[in-house]
């Protein structure tokens, strides 16, 4: 049997998913251990266009089925930023308030692609399963 109909798209998206949302808490743990750190710039990418390229890589494209569906949206900004601003002349150190909110927003986006991955994992399992009787 052919691995692709075994296995479609989905599964290489939710895995992409997870990938984005693995990279980025890395980033901002280290914003985080480096809250103390002078002169130190905060990092983050953009999960949405950063996912949004890693599914424009592969050999089709997510399509918009319905309406209800989350849109995967039309962002320009870059896909690494250094969030540091200016205050006093000076870059503003790590914000543990934005980072930590950060972390939690991200933490849902990965928490969300394991589970949908787990509901496909689950429809996979029902279908062998249901097969054998």
């Amino acid at each position: 049997m052919d691995r692709s109909r075994l296995f479609d798209d989905t599964y290489r998206l939710l895995g992409k998913s997870i990938d984005v949302a693995t990279k980025r808490h890395g980033l901002i743990a280290g914003n985080i251990a480096n809250l103390d750190t002078i002169g130190y710039k905060p990092k983050d990418i953009d999960f949405q266009k950063t996912l949004e390229t890693e599914m424009n890589k592969g050999h089709s494209r997510l399509l918009r089925t319905n309406e209800r569906h989350y849109s995967t949206g039309s962002n320009t900004s870059k896909l690494f930023t250094e969030a540091g601003r200016d205050r006093f002349g000076d870059d503003d150190p790590v914000n543990i308030d934005e980072e930590m909110t950060k972390l939690v927003e991200n933490n849902i986006k990965y928490r969300e692609g394991i589970e949908m991955l787990k509901k496909k994992m689950n429809i996979l399992k029902h279908a062998i399963s249901e097969g054998g009787r």
